[in-house]
């Protein structure tokens, strides 16, 4: 009897939120595919994260049985799939470790917490925004949330070089800033190229230079993002 009603509130509750937002049901199902993780998964992908240079598959492999919203398998039986808990997590510590960051020098103000997040989202969905009309140009066919999984990778690199910098020091920080940058442009280079279809618009830029930019793009934001808070600091 307890399963039954709660089923039924379940259906209750879903019927409600699609009458008032009609896609808030779709959307919600595309969401869970993102968070479909496991720990082996989680382990693989930081592995590839911050070793890329050492993997060799980048494909991603289709969903045969079409039961997933995307044709692809979910990131629990696919490693090379986009998820968006590593992205958030890895978020979540790099706005707390700047917290930590500006503690340490006195200067912490609990609105320093909500300025890095927001300065991170705006940053983010600025880049997205210019990888969708990267894609738009190619005229090949993209996801919102593949796009904001690919570049949400870049918080576990700037979650280590902040850990980093602040047990050894600012040169340290470099240091590891170039590793961990590196890592990431590799890994978005291979990603996008994996991706975009080998034939795009003829008209559009070329192929090759796209996914060239979006992975220099990367390097770019994470070093700015990783610097800006460190001369905030200073």
């Amino acid at each position: 009897m307890f399963d039954a009603g709660l089923q039924a509130s379940k259906l209750a509750l879903n019927t409600g939120i699609s009458r008032f937002l009609p896609g808030a049901t779709t959307f919600y199902d595309s969401l869970k595919y993102y968070f479909n993780v496991d720990n082996n998964y989680v382990k693989a992908k930081l592995s590839t994260l911050l070793f890329p240079f050492l993997k060799k598959n980048w494909m991603r492999l289709k969903d045969e049985s079409n039961t997933q919203s995307t044709g692809f398998v979910s990131p629990r039986g696919d490693e090379n799939a986009p998820d968006l808990y590593i992205p958030l997590m890895s978020l979540c510590s790099y706005v707390l470790l700047s917290g930590l960051l500006f503690g340490t020098s006195g200067k912490f103000t609990p609105e320093i917490i909500k300025d890095i997040l927001v300065y991170c989202m705006l940053t983010q969905c600025l880049e997205v925004f210019a990888i969708k009309l990267g894609y738009f140009l190619l005229q090949a066919p993209s996801n919102w949330l593949d796009l904001f999984s690919f570049t949400g990778y870049k918080y576990v690199g700037l979650c280590i070089n902040m850990i980093v910098g602040l047990m050894l020091g600012y040169w340290f920080y470099n240091i590891c800033l170039l590793w961990t940058a590196s890592c990431v442009g590799y890994f978005m280079m291979k990603t996008f190229a994996n991706n975009i279809p080998r034939m795009t618009s003829s008209a559009g830029p070329k192929r090759e230079f796209m996914v060239l930019g979006f992975a220099a793009a990367q390097m770019i934001t994470m070093w700015w993002l990783g610097n800006t808070a460190q001369l905030k600091k200073n």
